[in-house]
């Protein structure tokens, strides 16, 4: 049966990046990557499916054609996605280190030097210690690095994708804010962030952070039965996702009424961020804009101490991933660079004020686009 292929990008995009890990591997010295990021497959080989959560990884030879090992029940979804045909299917009865051992040893044979994604969350100990024990002879070294250093450059393709999400997140937030009235509930107001990010575009739901009352003071809350009262404020960052590209944003709401102390602490947030934002250009080291946002936060009097990350970089996500290792925090080492993009944002008081944004040629380009103020809903 044809399968109609379902390609994310252009054959094209692929392979220039297997040609660019390729390069890598031959500097290197290695015989081939072992990728066990589900990131790391999809970005080098198109393959995506939800399940990327049992065992499946690609090996990608130092030349030639990368080759998948994956569940048999995924064939559909390698046909449509994957741009390469070469594939080892396991099935449930079988011993998985086995067949992975195999497939390796048939590409490769007893005694390749591999460079392998160690600091992959599919990649367990006991995992890990089967492909040892079935590859006595092989040199296994960590490049856990080797892609994710790639993906933080984004292609026009790639930040296409997130301008999608950031217009689902402005969906999300717009139904938070019409929703957040006293007597509704979190798990409500989830409803309708949900369905609307869904309806704008979002591949998955959300709704992202979201709490009320005491929690809004505390990061990374999640929806549960609280009823909103009169005067809670409710922390909310939407991160719907495109092809699972992602774009987040975080607006603060109080929930009728806001004081004038509250409306001051907002504008400074935004003042702060504006100045951070202000020095964001290719070639400027992340700590400088890093340090606007910590000395104007504890300048403000807005928190006694600020140890929280500034910027992180937004892409390419599959869950349980949040973001990529690379961030702002002071003693950080890199320079912004164009086609970067990144999550910043700054807290205090319970508010929240974010942005989704991508580096260009000569300065950024703010992918979200909501008004920034402090809501009353």
């Amino acid at each position: 049966m044809m399968v109609e292929t379902n390609y994310w990008f252009e054959k094209t995009e692929y392979e220039g990046r297997l040609a660019r890990v390729q390069q890598q591997l031959v500097e290197k010295g290695y015989d081939a990557l072992l990728a066990f990021m589900p990131e790391s497959v999809t970005w080098i080989t198109g393959f995506f499916t939800r399940a990327y959560s049992s065992f499946q990884f690609a090996i990608i030879p130092a030349s030639g054609e990368p080759t998948v090992i994956c569940r048999d029940v995924e064939a559909y979804y390698l046909d449509s996605t994957c741009l390469y045909a070469d594939r080892v299917m396991w099935s449930d009865s079988d011993d998985k280190n086995a067949v992975a051992v195999q497939a390796i040893r048939s590409r490769l044979g007893a005694s390749p030097k591999l460079a392998i994604e160690m600091g992959a969350w599919p990649l367990s100990v006991a995992r890990f210690n089967g492909l040892k024990a079935g590859l006595p002879d092989a040199l296994m070294l960590d490049e856990s690095q080797l892609v994710t250093q790639m993906r933080f450059i984004k292609s026009a393709a790639e930040i296409n994708y997130q301008r999608g999400a950031a217009h689902a997140a402005e969906a999300g937030m717009a139904a938070a804010i019409a929703s957040a009235k006293v007597g509704v509930s979190e798990r409500e107001m989830a409803a309708e962030i949900c369905s609307a990010m869904i309806r704008a575009g979002s591949d998955l739901p959300g709704p992202g952070v979201m709490s009320s009352g005491e929690r809004a003071y505390h990061l990374h809350g999640g929806y549960n039965d609280r009823v909103l009262a009169h005067g809670d404020i409710v922390q909310i960052e939407t991160t719907p996702n495109v092809r699972h590209y992602h774009a987040r944003f975080m607006r603060p709401i109080r929930v009728g009424a806001a004081s004038d102390e509250d409306h001051r602490a907002v504008e400074q947030l935004i003042a702060i961020q504006d100045a951070a934002l202000a020095a964001v250009k290719p070639g400027v080291a992340a700590t400088v804009p890093d340090a606007i946002y910590r000395e104007g936060v504890l300048a403000a009097g807005l928190r006694e101490t600020y140890t929280n990350k500034t910027f992180y970089s937004v892409g390419l996500l599959l869950a349980p991933s949040g973001g990529e290792p690379l961030e702002a925090a002071p003693g950080c080492d890199w320079h912004f660079t164009p086609g970067m993009t990144f999550h910043t944002y700054v807290l205090a008081r319970g508010f929240g004020m974010s942005e989704t944004i991508a580096i260009t040629d000569d300065g950024y380009e703010r992918l979200t686009q909501f008004p920034r103020q402090l809501f009353i809903s």
